[in-house]
């Protein structure tokens, strides 16, 4: 049985690194599904209620539930504007969703972002409109992710989650 993997966060919290490196840890037949790749780079539409890329994205999700092992979904993912697609993974994926939220403090994420090859795309005042307080999905439950867990540890916390199942 496919596996989901889900980590959300707000911008700036370590999402992507830590779903990139997952990736590589499990290896073959592991597909990411980026929020930013596919609304940013490959459609180039807003996010918010209704994004155009929330069909992609279903799509993308059943493509993996039927093709791969390992299913990594990464992004902000706002958990009232994606709802339909948390309520598909429950349905497509049952018992064998893993998810985390980075609950991490907004003085940090912001640390965190001027890390970041992209810092110029975004100032701390976008971060800020963007934020989004503790937004835990409520439809499936989430491991939090906090400030103190280095990325090796979540890396290997998150696998051993999902290989111990």
């Amino acid at each position: 049985m496919p596996r989901l993997i889900i980590i959300r966060g707000n911008s700036g919290s370590g999402k992507t690194t830590v779903a990139k490196a997952l990736q590589q840890k499990f290896g073959h037949n592991c597909m990411l599904i980026s929020q930013d790749v596919i609304r940013r780079d490959m459609l180039r539409v807003k996010d918010g209620v209704n994004t155009k890329a929330l069909p992609l994205m279903k799509e993308l999700l059943l493509y993996g539930r039927n093709n791969c092992e390992i299913v990594i979904l990464e992004g902000i993912l706002k958990a009232s504007w994606y709802q339909s697609l948390f309520e598909l993974a429950m349905y497509e994926f049952g018992d064998k969703i893993f998810a985390y939220y980075y609950d991490i403090p907004f003085d940090e994420t912001v640390k965190r972002h001027q890390t970041k090859p992209n810092k110029n795309d975004f100032t701390e005042i976008d971060m800020s409109a963007w934020w989004n307080e503790k937004d835990f999905i409520n439809l499936i439950p989430e491991k939090e992710i906090s400030k103190d867990m280095e990325l090796n540890d979540t890396v290997e916390y998150i696998y051993q989650d999902v290989m111990s199942s």
